[in-house]
C-alpha cells in the first residue's frame, strides 16, 4: 500500500475494486465502513458481484468480468474531457500525459458501456465523484490482478490516481490489499525470480557484487528465474525435474488442476515444507515439518509495509523446526555454511544488504513496527509513499488499450465463472478447515447463482449440480444469492473435494505470470 490503513478513513472518496473487502480483509473493511458512516467519505464499489460492501456504497458499478481496463479508461475519458483532472500534478510530476489522453479518447461512456456493461451515466457520475475529491483512495485486490491483463489493470489504476493528483498525499494512494499474511514480507525478501531483497534486481552487476561480498561467494547468477506459474508447466514438459515447495498447496490453489497434477506427477523429486500434511504434501517424496507463526521468532511485513515483530508463544510440536533453520541445515549439507544463531541475526543481515530495511532492528520495533523504506537508523519510517516525487523522478502514465479475457462464453459454455474466498475459510483450508466452528459456518463448496439463472436452469437452492469447463468438472451445491448477477456464477476455491481450480484457466498475464483465476467459461448441469 502507498498509504496506511488508518489513512483510509481520512479520504473524501474511496474507490474499491477487485476486493470483496468485508470477507477477505474484514479488519480493513471496518475502516472503510466507519469512514462512510461518518458522513465525510463517499464510497464507489466496482465489482461483478453485489458484495456486502456494495450496500455501503454511494455508487456500485457492475462490470463484465475482465473489463477493468475499459471502465478505468472510461472514467479517465470523462475526467479529461470535463477538465476535472489535477493539471498542476500532471504537469509537474508526470510524463506521457498526451499519450494517455489519446488512448482514452475513444473510451466514451457509451463505448465503454458496450464493453463493460456499466451504464454510461453511472460511469460518468462515478468518474466525477472520484475526480471531485480532494483526497481519493483506491483499494484493490486479486479481482484486479488475477487476469491476463492484471498488470495492465494495476497500471490503469495508477494512471487514474496520478491523473487526479492522489499520490503522495494523506487519504490518497493506490493500495493493494495483500491476499495472504506476510506476502508483502516475502516479496520484500526477494521471493520473486528477478530480485534480491528490497527489489534489487539480479541483473545489476553492482547488486550482484554487493551480495557476493556479503555472502562471501563468487559466481552468483544474474539470470532471471522462473515464476511459480511457469514451474509446473515446465515440470509437465520435463524441463523442471525437482520442486521444493514451502508453505504452498498448488494441488488446490493452482489453475487447471488436472494439468497441475500431471506436472507434479512428472517430477523426479518433490519436497514440501509445511505445518500440516496438505494435499500437495501427501504426494511429496519428502515432507519437512515446519513451525507455525506462534512457534517462532521473526518479523512479518504487513499490507501497509509495516515491519512488525513476531514472538514465540509456544514450542513447536514433534520434529517441527523454524523455516530458516531447515533451510540453513539443507544449505550446510550442500557445503555452504549459513551460520545464524537466531532470527535476530538474520534481521541484522537483512538490514545490512537491503536499503529499504537499512534502519530496522529488533530494538526499534520492540513495541511498534516501522513502515519501510527505513533507510537509516534515525529514519522514522515512511507511512506514505511518493510525497514530493516518485523514486524515478516523474511518474509515467501508461497508454493501455483494453484486451478481452483469454476465454469467453459461447453456446456450449454459456456462463462466466469467477472465483474467490469466503469469510469463514482461508486460502486452501490448510488451517481453517481443521477448525470445527469455522466448518460449521462454511462446511463446503457451493455455486453462487442469481435467481434468474436458477429459474432458467430449473434448479433450486441446495440442489447439487455439475459445473464443467473446457478443463474439468466438479459437483457442488447451488446457493441462490442476491450477490450474484445474471450470467455469472461464483465458486470459492478453498475446498479440495470440489475445487474451483479444476475449472479455471491457466492463461497467464505475460508480465506478472498470474493466472486468469477470475474469469472463464463454464456450463451447468443437474447432477446425475
Amino acid at each position: 500500500m502507498t498509504n496506511t490503513m488508518a489513512d483510509i478513513e481520512t479520504a473524501d472518496v474511496i474507490l474499491v475494486t477487485g476486493s470483496n473487502t468485508t470477507e477477505n480483509h474484514p479488519v480493513l473493511s471496518s475502516f472503510v465502513k466507519r469512514a462512510v458512516k461518518s458522513g465525510q467519505t463517499r464510497l464507489i464499489v466496482v465489482d461483478p458481484r453485489k458484495i456486502k460492501l456494495a450496500g455501503f456504497a454511494h455508487k456500485w458499478l457492475r462490470q463484465n468480468l475482465g473489463a477493468d481496463v475499459a471502465w478505468i479508461n472510461g472514467m479517465m475519458h470523462v475526467i479529461i474531457k470535463e477538465n476535472l483532472y489535477d493539471k498542476k500534478f500532471v504537469a509537474e510530476r508526470t510524463n506521457n500525459f498526451e499519450e494517455l489522453k489519446k488512448m482514452v479518447e475513444k473510451f466514451t461512456p457509451e463505448y465503454t458501456e458496450k464493453i463493460t456493461g456499466i451504464p454510461a451515466k453511472e460511469l460518468a457520475d462515478a468518474a466525477r465523484m472520484y475526480a471531485s475529491a480532494e483526497k481519493g483512495s483506491i483499494l484493490y485486490c486479486m479481482g484486479i490482478t488475477q487476469h491476463i491483463s492484471g498488470t495492465d489493470n494495476v497500471k490503469s489504476l495508477a494512471n487514474l490516481a496520478m491523473l487526479c493528483g492522489n499520490m503522495g498525499i494523506a487519504g490518497g494512494g493506490v493500495n493493494p490489499l495483500r491476499g495472504q499474511n506476510n506476502v508483502q514480507g516475502a516479496c520484500d525478501m526477494g521471493g520473486l525470480p528477478n530480485v534480491y531483497t528490497g527489489y534489487q534486481v539480479v541483473t545489476s552487476p553492482e547488486v550482484k557484487e554487493k551480495m557476493e561480498k556479503a555472502w562471501n561467494v563468487t559466481g552468483l547468477s544474474d539470470k532471471i528465474g522462473l515464476k511459480v506459474t511457469e514451474m509446473l508447466p515446465k515440470a509437465h514438459s520435463g524441463e523442471v525435474k525437482a520442486l521444493y515447495i514451502i508453505g504452498e498447496n498448488p494441488l488446490v490453489s493452482d489453475p487447471d488442476l488436472n494439468h497441475a497434477r500431471a506436472g507434479i506427477k512428472n517430477l523426479d523429486f518433490m519436497v514440501v515444507q509445511d505445518i500440516f500434511l496438505t494435499e500437495t504434501a501427501q504426494v511429496a517424496d519428502v515432507v519437512l515439518p515446519s513451525a507455525c507463526f506462534a512457534e517462532k521468532e521473526g518479523t512479518f511485513s504487513n499490507t501497509e509495509r509495516k515491519v512488525q515483530r513476531v514472538r514465540k508463544a509456544v514450542d513447536p510440536p514433534g520434529e517441527s523446526w523454524d523455516d530458516w533453520k531447515i533451510i540453513c541445515e539443507i544449505s550446510k549439507r550442500m557445503d555452504y555454511e549459513m551460520g545464524y544463531e537466531n532470527a535476530e541475526d538474520i534481521m541484522k543481515e537483512i538490514a545490512a544488504v537491503t536499503p529499504s530495511y537499512g534502519g530496522i532492528d529488533y530494538e526499534r520495533i520492540e513495541n511498534e513496527g516501522l513502515h519501510w523504506p527505513v533507510p537509516t537508523e534515525d529514519h522514522p519510517g515512511t507511512p506514505i509513499l511518493h510525497i514530493g516525487q516518485f523514486p524515478i523522478g516523474k511518474g509515467n502514465f501508461h497508454a493501455i488499450d483494453y484486451i478481452p479475457p483469454a476465454e469467453s462464453i459461447d453456446e456450449e459454455y454459456p456462463l462466466s465463472l469467477t472465483t474467490g474466498r469466503v469469510l469463514y475459510q482461508y486460502h486452501t483450508g490448510t488451517m481453517t478447515r481443521k477448525t470445527e466452528g469455522l466448518n460449521e459456518r462454511a462446511p463446503g463448496s457451493f455455486v453462487e447463482i442469481a435467481h434468474d439463472d436458477a429459474v432458467k436452469y430449473g434448479i433450486e437452492d441446495e440442489e447439487f449440480v455439475t459445473i464443467a469447463s473446457r478443463r474439468g468438472k466438479i459437483e457442488a451445491k447451488i446457493k441462490i444469492s442476491a450477490k450474484a448477477v445474471s450470467g455469472t456464477i461464483f465458486i470459492p476455491f478453498h475446498f479440495a473435494e470440489a475445487a474451483a481450480n479444476e475449472l479455471t484457466n491457466a492463461a497467464l498475464d505475460p508480465i506478472s505470470g498470474i493466472p486468469e483465476y477470475k474469469v472463464c467459461a463454464v456450463k451447468l448441469l443437474k447432477a446425475a
